[in-house]
């Protein structure tokens, strides 16, 4: 399973010292940076067009190395995932990857030069980012090697590149294996900027009166939203889960029905900042935090094709302001 990609020097195995903290920084050095030629620029390396001709051979070896992934990931990662290039696909193999699977694919095997999640990673980032240019008409901006190729991607965010291979690193990061951040990722690059919000379903009259839940955990959550606002089947499958939620530790809890009532924004303090999150009929949509002293208390204005956060920061008043669906990411390449 290797990319076919000129000009690389012989690869070094290279296994990490005891205790040594897996940053995204650490698992490139250690395991990828011995694949590029030595002494390279990778800022020129991510920066020079590797296809200025557009030549479709080039293009076709993107498609084959996708395909192979589509074989290879569901065996070396133990469970079947149905990567059928869909949205839907990125979030299976999200949802795979854990920390003790990581742990072992970094595990050398015998007559390989790298370990298996170097072939992982490598082919996985062509895969994700075989998924933007089918679902959502991104262009392939070709880098050498293949894997640093990236995405040009239009939406209502505006156009950005995406770099699958950052979003790949920093999701197998010992801050970040835990949780599946590569479909987060997706979601608020991809996904979300992509989508339609005028198409969504409306959910309740947004005038609904919705009072503050002053006591908040996840239990309570689900109770409060059962009880206000019975037609949301749940929050959805990619909400924060209990635990997490919890951690979040909000002191309350408003809620409100934006765009026509076909979002949900529910919104509160904790000790670090604000939170905000919006559900539509599926459930989880998306996601802000904004930093925030704890007085005064932040306000979220509904002003119909747009919502107004104000948050002091440091005693100082500042404003944040975003489509009433939520924040879409103006720089795709960063995350």
């Amino acid at each position: 399973m290797a990319c076919d990609i000129p000009n690389l020097s012989p690869p070094v195995s290279l296994g990490m010292q005891e205790g040594m903290e897996l940053t995204a920084e650490a698992l490139f050095r250690r395991y990828f940076l011995p694949l590029y030629p030595r002494d390279v620029d990778l800022a020129t390396v991510r920066a020079t067009d590797a296809n200025p001709a557009n030549n479709p051979k080039i293009l076709a070896q993107l498609d084959a190395i996708a395909s192979t992934f589509t074989q290879v990931a569901p065996r070396a990662l133990g469970v079947e995932l149905d990567l059928d290039f869909s949205d839907a696909s990125v979030h299976r193999l999200a949802a795979a990857i854990d920390r003790a699977r990581r742990d072992a694919l970094l595990e050398p095997t015998e007559g390989e030069p790298v370990p298996p999640l170097v072939h992982l990673v490598t082919h996985g980032a062509v895969y994700v980012g075989a998924c933007v240019v089918k679902n959502h008409g991104g262009t392939w901006r070709v880098r050498s090697p293949l894997w640093e190729s990236r995405v040009e991607l239009t939406s209502r965010a505006g156009t950005g590149e995406l770099a699958v291979m950052q979003w790949w690193l920093k999701s197998l990061s010992d801050d970040e294996i835990d949780e599946p951040r590569l479909g987060d990722r997706y979601r608020l690059h991809v996904e979300v900027p992509c989508a339609d919000p005028d198409a969504l379903p409306v959910i309740a009259e947004p005038g609904r009166k919705l009072p503050r839940l002053k006591k908040v955990d996840y239990s309570k959550l689900h109770q409060y939203l059962k009880a206000q606002i019975p037609e949301l089947r749940g929050v959805g499958e990619h909400f924060p889960s209990p635990e997490g939620f919890s951690n979040l530790g909000f002191h309350w809890l408003d809620f409100m029905l934006v765009g026509g009532g076909r979002m949900l924004l529910m919104h509160g303090p904790t000790d670090r900042g604000v939170h905000l999150f919006w559900l539509d009929a599926s459930g989880f949509a998306a996601s802000a935090f904004y930093p925030a002293d704890a007085f005064p208390a932040h306000i979220v204005k509904d002003e119909g094709d747009r919502l107004v956060v104000h948050v002091p920061i440091l005693g100082e008043p500042q404003t944040h302001e975003m489509l009433w669906s939520g924040p879409v990411q103006s720089d795709a390449s960063s995350g």
